[in-house]
């Protein structure tokens, strides 16, 4: 069976860099390839968690109350930590490049955390590292 560009991408990515074929395919499979122009935003602060990205391509900047807090850019997740926590959220996401994302509902979100044990422990690692005390900002 042959790959998805999507999938290739996933594996030249650190933070999925030792996961599985199958991992990586179910995590392509529960997500939709999405181009997004520069200046898009993606994720509004104080808004219901109902979406989360991959970024496999391209750079964002994470804003609190207008003021960026973080630029992230591939491999890194958005908007997880809010579904996570079932709460609204804290950050809004907006593309400084054309971007190349893998978007997830929540539902997906949920279900590969259910599923896939690796996608949680990249999503923890992801989360760790942006906790305040860790010398990172908090997730959108």
């Amino acid at each position: 069976m042959s790959s998805s560009p999507e999938q290739a991408e996933l594996t030249r990515l650190d933070r999925f860099a030792n996961l599985s074929d199958a991992e990586i395919r179910a995590i392509v499979d529960h997500g939709t390839a999405v181009n997004v122009p520069a200046n898009w935003s993606l994720i509004w602060e104080k808004t219901p968690a109902d979406k989360a990205y991959i970024l496999l391509d391209g750079e964002v900047s994470v804003r609190r109350s207008g003021q960026e807090i973080a630029r992230l850019g591939p491999g890194d997740t958005v908007g997880e930590a809010a579904i996570v926590s079932r709460k609204l959220r804290n950050a809004s996401v907006v593309s400084l490049t054309p971007l190349r994302v893998l978007h997830f509902t929540s539902e997906a979100v949920q279900d590969l955390i259910d599923t896939v044990p690796t996608f949680r422990t990249a999503l923890e690692q992801t989360t760790a590292e942006r906790l305040p005390d860790a010398g990172g900002p908090t997730a959108p």
